[in-house]
This record gives structure tokens, sequence and C-alpha cells, in this order.
């Protein structure tokens, strides 16, 4: 038998405010504690990206040849310097900014098309929805890395086209999850009440429908964050992403992972740690969204 926690008399029991914004927060955070987790490493590399011209003093793209592979904590070098003698600590925050950039914008353009198409198919239904469902099939028949590759070959690298190379085989994921609720929703009687008072379709699918599709959107623009700069790091990795002079942690790796693992493994521990907290915070937060959102998963 189920059992239905109320959370504002457990929080009332605990003395926190209930009508408090931070009490809510608090509780949140108790309650998903790996939740909270991903909230505070997704944060912490915002605001790296955000204050990167105040963390990082210098420039990340400055070269000094005397201090060619110095080690952490050399001088002014506090994660060491690459084989160019640029400071790793500022290329690893200036590149927060780049990997976070191409990840919200890959993220927020899958989006806006998914959500175009998928919405446009369930709702309308017939020869339309049979005809992009079978496109969809068709993009997703490839893996997300080998289609961004596909594109970024096809587009050049530069950071427009990277973005718009993640974007776009983002796009089928976005375009079902919103089908699928789409052809649950407009049966509803709200939507029939809606056509009743002689409301447009166009109106009830932009007005009704669509907002009651965005909580597993939510969830699911989280995972395609992490997702997206995973694919990020790679094609910088293969020379197909960020290209230079832009710090970019896969070009980081691409540049010394070959050469200077041994001889300089800070070159490829820092960049490799960045992204892999990016991703592991990302799926956290996403994992704790989905329980918050899902009714189902409260009892």
């Amino acid at each position: 038998m189920a059992v239905i926690i109320d959370h504002d008399a457990e929080l009332a029991r605990a003395g926190a405010n209930v009508t408090s914004f931070w009490g809510q927060c608090l509780f949140l955070a108790r309650r998903y504690p790996l939740g909270a987790v991903g909230f505070a490493i997704v944060l912490i590399f915002v605001l790296t990206a955000v204050f990167a011209d105040f963390l990082a003093q210098t420039d990340p793209t400055t070269t000094t040849s005397k201090f060619s592979l110095a080690k952490p904590g050399t001088g002014n070098f506090l994660l060491g310097a690459d084989f160019m003698g640029r400071d790793m600590f500022s290329r690893i925050v200036y590149g927060a900014r780049i990997s976070l950039a191409v990840g919200a914008g890959a993220m927020g353009l899958g989006a806006v098309i998914g959500i175009s198409i998928g919405l446009a198919s369930g709702y309308l239904g017939g020869w339309f929805d049979l005809l992009v469902q079978r496109l969809l099939d068709i993009m997703q028949s490839l893996p997300l890395l080998v289609m961004a590759i596909v594109m970024a070959a096809s587009l050049g690298p530069s950071l427009r086209n990277t973005i718009i190379a993640i974007a776009i085989p983002l796009v089928p994921t976005v375009a079902r999850v919103v089908r699928s609720s789409t052809l649950s929703l407009r049966e509803q009687p709200f939507v029939e009440a809606a056509r009743a008072v002689g409301m447009g379709e166009l109106r009830i699918a932009v007005r009704h429908v669509l907002p009651n599709t965005l909580a597993p959107l939510i969830v699911l623009a989280t995972a395609q964050l992490g997702s997206a700069i995973l694919v990020e790091a790679s094609l910088s990795f293969l020379g197909l992403g960020i290209p230079e002079p832009h710090p970019s942690w896969g070009r980081m790796l691409s540049e010394s992972a070959a050469e200077y693992v041994r001889t300089a493994p800070w070159l490829v521990i820092f960049p490799g740690l960045a992204i892999s907290l990016t991703v592991f915070g990302t799926n956290l937060l996403g994992d704790a969204l989905r329980d918050i959102l899902d009714p189902r998963q409260r009892s």
C-alpha cells in the first residue's frame, strides 16, 4: 500500500518555514541528497563560466615558452602550464564557458525544433504524423555522436556550427517525448471544452497542450545538457569542434593525451575531471528532477 508523504507537515515538524523558499530548498536537499550534489556541481561550473574574467587572471591564449610544461604550483600556474606555456587554470575556467555555451545552445535549439515537430505531429496526426515519425526513425538510426560527427564534418569547425551539429541529433528524442504527451493530452476533456467554445486548433495546441508537456521536457533537457557537453568534447578531441584559439576541454585532451600523458599528466587529468564532473552533475540533477516532477515517484 502506497504511503503518501505530506511535505508541508514534514517541514512543519522539522521546524522549517513551509512558505519560505529556502525552507523548501533545504527540504528537497535532504530528501534528494544526490540531486543536491548534482545541483551544486552544475552551479559551480555555471558560476565559473559567468565569472571567468574575474577568476582567471591570465589570458588563456597567452603563451610563455619558458614555462612550457610547468608543474602545478609553479609560480602563478595553479594547475600548471601546457606545452606552449599557457595557464591551465585559465584554460579550464574559460573552457567551462565554451562547454556550457555549446551545451545550452545545442539543448535549446534542439528543444525548440523538437517541440515544434513533436507538437505538430502528435496534435495533427494522420499522414503528417506518419511521415514525421519515419523521418525521425531515420535520424535515430545513427547514434548521437556519429550523427554529430557527420554534421560537424559537413559544416566545418566553428562555435555556431558545433551548436548546430549537436542540436540536430537531439531533435528526435525531444520530438518523440512531446508527441507521446500530446497524443494523450489531445483527448482530454479540457481540449474538447476549448474546441466547444470556438478556440482555434493552433491556440489550443500552444496554450493548453504544450504547457502540460513541459515536466518531462525539463528532465530530458537536463540529461541532454550533459550529453551535449560530452559530444562537444568528443568533437573537439577529433578536431571537428571548437577551433583554436578558443579553449575547449576536448581539444586540451586531444593536444596532450598522446604525447604528454606520462611526462605531464596534469594536462590530461584536469580537463578530464572537468568533463566528468560536469556530466556527472547534470546526470544527478536530472535524476532528482525526474523524481520531483513525476508524481508516481513521490509515493
